[in-house]
């Protein structure tokens, strides 16, 4: 039979033609369930029976949604996108899959969703491989000791509250008073070392992530870094999986034996997600209606941070999670749960921030439960006498508040606390080197800053890194690499100090001698 088509018509017809004849015709079973309800980020879906805890749902437009609650004739679905689009009577499919996201190298530098989603404009995620958020924490067996050092480059803490690797450290304290800007110090610091850094932002207004990012693209090693934004605006179910998506992704690194640290901003509001949800789900409440689980939510996530040992790799994650306070109240539900999951905790004070104490670090209630374990050997021996000798200038500061002191002893512990409380104050977006936080320690130990007015230690603190640069190099290498002292090294160093205090003393332009 002739026809008139274009060839390449005629060759389509005939490839569809045997397709046809080739295709199996047979029934194919369908599952899938229907919306019975919808709003505020939860669906309420009938028809779905095989459907387990946690497992993937998809709605028909696309939406992306897990179970939370099973019942005899629905269940719960907390959606992971927007529910605009979704209307009662949408079908709904089990996908047999847990949530998972994309790890590996190429999320470095990347701003992602808690999905793993791009949210900049670099193109799409090139990821190792996909695992799932919700991974067990490493058996008992598999941890080590947490002895290595991390360096926050903020002396009031490598000095008196020192983290380890593997560590999990909790800040915490009232609204807007440093918090973030502690952990973003940290981060920044991480650009002298190998540790890969991920941000995690639950909640959080869209203008302070930007702040954030910007902050470690500026001063920071952006491409070490990854972060995962859940904004305040976001879909709640997506704000409850950032923290398990953060560690997920910074286990891959820990896996292969390299070290990662974990900022969750913050953990208040991510309890506060998950109260919602359990209410909305009908969860019985308890006590601040939040539900029995919350607890166990924040531990098997917090539990996740560990040092390995060599036969697991040897690579270390350590956690960071932020906590806000209600008027300082330590004792509030998920503080306590906080701190008894975690080890220490640095306690910031509103009174301290607005005396212009910055970073506001209650010494008296912050601890590390780790400590001088995880410390350099140069920085233990220069700040063993630290904490005592400021907490004894604290009391006495507030004896003087009654009258005067006459005794010359007290007048010298209260000059020398001064002192310390002025070095301890430190300027955002300026971490510390491990040799200048030695060296600041070691001034203020041998009575090097005793001749400087308060006003010039500032001074003496800016000009720090780049005297002993120049005049100190052999000795500043040394620290860097072995975390040690020597005595030669030590009197050099004090030398070096002394110099640079007189200088100080006299002018505010020090011209540094030639490096020996």
């Amino acid at each position: 039979m002739q026809t008139n088509l274009p060839a390449n018509v005629e060759r389509w017809l005939q490839d569809a033609a045997a397709k046809i004849r080739t295709t199996e015709l047979a029934p194919r079973a369908e599952h899938f369930g229907r919306v019975e309800s919808i709003g505020d980020g939860i669906a309420l879906v009938s028809g779905l029976r095989d459907v387990r805890l946690d497992e993937l749902l998809r709605f028909e437009r696309g939406q992306m949604g897990f179970a939370t609650t099973l019942d005899r004739d629905a269940l719960c679905c907390v959606l992971l996108d927007t529910a605009e689009a979704i209307e009662a009577g949408d079908k709904v499919y089990g996908t047999g899959e847990v949530a998972c996201v994309p790890v590996g190298k190429g999320l470095l530098g990347r701003i992602v969703d808690p999905l793993g989603r791009a949210l900049d404009d670099c193109g799409a995620i090139d990821g190792d491989s996909y695992e799932p958020i919700e991974r067990p924490a490493p058996p008992i067996i598999a941890r080590d000791f947490v002895v290595e050092p991390l360096q926050t480059g903020v002396l009031v803490i490598d000095a008196m509250f020192a983290l380890g690797r593997g560590q999990r450290e909790l800040i915490i304290g009232d609204r807007a008073i440093g918090k973030t800007a502690l952990a973003v110090d940290t981060i920044i610091n991480q650009k002298r070392s190998d540790i890969i850094c991920v941000y995690v932002a639950v909640g959080q207004k869209s203008s302070t992530v930007k702040r954030v990012i910007e902050a470690i693209q500026t001063h920071g090693a952006p491409e070490r870094c990854i972060f995962v934004v859940a904004s305040a605006s976001a879909a709640p179910g997506l704000q409850w999986i950032a923290p398990f998506t953060g560690f997920t992704m910074a286990e891959y690194f820990r896996d292969r034996g390299g070290h990662a640290l974990v900022v969750i901003d913050d953990l208040s509001k991510h309890a506060a997600t998950h109260r919602e949800i359990a209410l909305l789900t009908r969860q019985p409440p308890g006590r601040e209606a939040y539900p029995g689980d919350i607890f166990y939510v924040h531990a098997r996530l917090l539990e996740r941070a560990a040092k390995l040992d060599k036969a697991a790799g040897g690579g270390s994650l350590t956690a960071l999670p932020l906590a806000e306070l209600d008027a300082g109240n330590l004792s509030a539900y998920i503080p306590t749960n906080l701190i008894s999951i975690t080890d220490g905790q640095i306690v910031l004070d509103s009174r301290l921030f607005q005396e212009g104490q910055k970073p506001a670090v209650d010494v008296g209630t912050s601890v590390s439960r780790v400590g001088g374990k995880t410390q350099a050997p140069a920085l233990r021996a220069a700040a063993e006498m630290l904490r005592l000798d400021y907490a004894q200038f604290l009391e006495l500061e507030m004896f003087t508040r009654f009258g005067g002191i006459t005794d010359e002893q007290v007048k010298g512990k209260i000059a020398r606390g001064r002192r310390i409380r002025a070095i301890l104050t430190q300027p955002q977006y300026a971490p510390q080197r491990l040799t200048d936080e030695v060296a600041l320690l070691l001034a203020l130990q041998d009575g090097l800053l005793d001749a400087l007015p308060l006003e010039k230690l500032d001074v003496f603190r800016a000009e720090l890194a780049g005297w002993l640069d120049r005049s100190a190099g052999p000795v500043v290498a040394a620290i860097e690499a072995s975390g040690q002292l020597d005595e030669a090294g030590r009197a050099a160093l004090k030398a070096s100090l002394a110099v640079l205090a007189t200088h100080i003393a006299a002018t505010t332009e020090p011209s540094p001698p030639d490096a020996a």
